[in-house]
């Protein structure tokens, strides 16, 4: 696999009324085409920060981002990007949420609806495209949410905590969802999370922020297949291991937090 996303002692200084705000410091990340990479780290460290660079939603302060091999100087097209709220528009339909992007990009009433159909089967919302917002499910607006972020079609998905507000079974089911599409259509993927054992289960690769400023400790390898099995993969021993590790990775921090 190719390189993509290359960030290169990438750091980022937030001007504030009160005095500069240092976010993160010297990220050096490399992801590959098709690789899915989570990020984890305690809060305020730079996460999100990661995200928004990638984004193009604004520059580092020293260093550089780097896309398919050019500097990120602006907003950058080849991604999508998904937050913890879904942003649906209350006053529009789920064929009508879907389609938005579709209608910005300008195409016709018969492409938009061909189209809108082929994402809403995509995530299993076939039978709810007349519904509104209000009367979807938490899973379902997130389903949505997914299904409008794809119909943009982003090279790279950007997920910042999506799945935060589900319960355990709902976000199981996405996280499944996610993988089954992602590898379908070959999208690359950075997934911020705060749940130890997602960052595991779903990904190829980890990293590992420290504290803010954050910078990027470690990088863990996830070698558990792309056809990995996530409802039972809380018996899979290198499962377990992965998770264990992560946990020790973070433990630094998390006693620096009971200190505060």
């Amino acid at each position: 696999m190719s390189d993509l996303i290359v960030f290169e002692n990438a750091s980022k200084t937030f001007s504030t009324p009160n005095g500069p705000i240092e976010a993160s410091r010297d990220i050096n990340l490399t992801v590959k085409r098709g690789e899915f990479v989570t990020l984890v780290g305690p809060s305020g460290c730079g996460k999100s920060t990661l995200l928004n660079m990638t984004a193009g939603i604004f520059a580092p302060t020293t260093g550089k981002v780097l896309y398919d091999g050019k500097p990120v100087d602006g907003f950058n097209g080849h991604v999508g990007y998904m937050t913890q709220n879904d942003h649906l528009l209350t006053w529009r339909t789920v064929g009508g949420n879907i389609g938005v992007p579709l209608e910005i990009a300008g195409l016709s009433k018969s492409e938009r609806k061909a189209r809108v159909e082929e994402l809403a089967e995509m995530v299993g919302l076939s039978k709810f495209l007349d519904s509104y917002p209000s009367q979807l499910s938490g899973g379902m607006r997130k389903r949505c949410a997914l299904a409008r972020l794809l119909a943009y079609s982003p090279e790279t998905l950007l997920l910042d905590e999506p799945f935060a507000a589900l319960d355990a079974q709902l976000r199981l089911r996405m996280q499944m969802e996610l993988r089954s599409i992602v590898q379908t259509l070959g999208k690359t993927v950075l997934f911020v999370t705060h749940d130890l054992d997602e960052a595991v289960a779903i990904a190829d690769r980890c990293a590992i922020f420290t504290r803010g400023p954050g910078t990027i400790r470690n990088v863990l390898d996830i070698p558990l297949g792309k056809e990995r099995e996530l409802i039972g993969m809380r018996h899979n021993p290198d499962y377990v291991e992965l998770t264990a590790t992560l946990w020790d990775e973070m433990a630094p921090d998390i006693r620096l937090e009971e200190a505060v």
